[in-house]
């Protein structure tokens, strides 16, 4: 099913429908359709849509997206909805994501009591990721398949240590077996086929700074704490 979403996503047909409110950057919400009447609702984020950031590059919030999908399907956790760059956006380059229809006043407080397994995937991801920006409202339960999925990770993949997340509820904790295999999973892929996508997503100490995260995670053998001095949670919370 994967590979036929990320396909219609990056040969589909665009068509704008309206823009997404709240969001820091230009989002819009899109249908792609192909030619045997195939059709779903998608997120496009354009490169050109982009705020300046005084500490990630321009124009690379895009690509981060991406790279974050292509982390999560290494490490086989289906938390972050397919998403593709497309060349040929509306609005020029950008990534396409599948929307996830939510209701949203759940997120990550509401889940946490029901739902404390598939949420600590998120906190183990979100360390490899580098994630500068989890807020609860990027945790989303699907309506279609029961499933929390992860959304808007733009900020993340910096070669510097920028963790800022509101998932600190397992700070501490040993890494479960099943966290552990995918962890050593994801360390060969990085040699292969997954390195070198992300090789063409991220620049080279960006890569090699998620390698050396991913080894440390597993030498550590437990979820990070908070670092003294350092702003660990993003705003707003939600």
């Amino acid at each position: 099913m994967s590979h036929r979403i990320e396909e219609l996503l990056a040969r589909g047909d665009v068509e704008i429908r309206g823009r997404i409110a709240w969001s820091s950057n230009d989002a819009r919400l899109v249908s792609v359709a192909d030619g045997s009447g195939t059709a779903m609702e998608a997120v496009y984020k354009p490169r050109r849509g982009e705020q300046p950031l005084w500490d990630f590059p321009p124009g690379s919030l895009y690509r981060r997206e991406v790279a974050a999908y292509e982390l999560a399907r290494a490490l086989d956790w289906p938390i972050v909805p397919e998403t593709v760059l497309r060349a040929d956006g509306p609005l020029g380059p950008g990534m396409l994501q599948r929307f996830v229809d939510h209701d949203p006043r759940v997120h990550y407080f509401v889940l946490l009591d029901d739902r404390p397994l598939e949420l600590r995937r998120f906190a183990v991801f979100d360390v490899v990721a580098n994630n500068a920006d989890r807020k609860a409202g990027h945790c989303l339960l699907a309506r279609a398949d029961d499933r929390v999925y992860g959304i808007d990770h733009g900020l993340t993949f910096h070669a510097h240590p920028k963790l800022r997340t509101v998932i600190w509820d397992f700070a501490g904790e040993p890494l479960t077996d099943g966290e552990r295999l995918a962890l050593e999973r994801l360390t060969r892929q990085l040699d292969g086929a997954f390195g070198r996508r992300l090789a063409d997503l991220l620049d080279p100490d960006e890569v090699v700074a998620t390698r050396s995260r991913t080894v440390a995670l597993l030498h550590a053998g437990a979820l990070p704490e908070p670092e003294d001095g350092y702003r660990s949670v993003p705003w707003p919370l939600v």
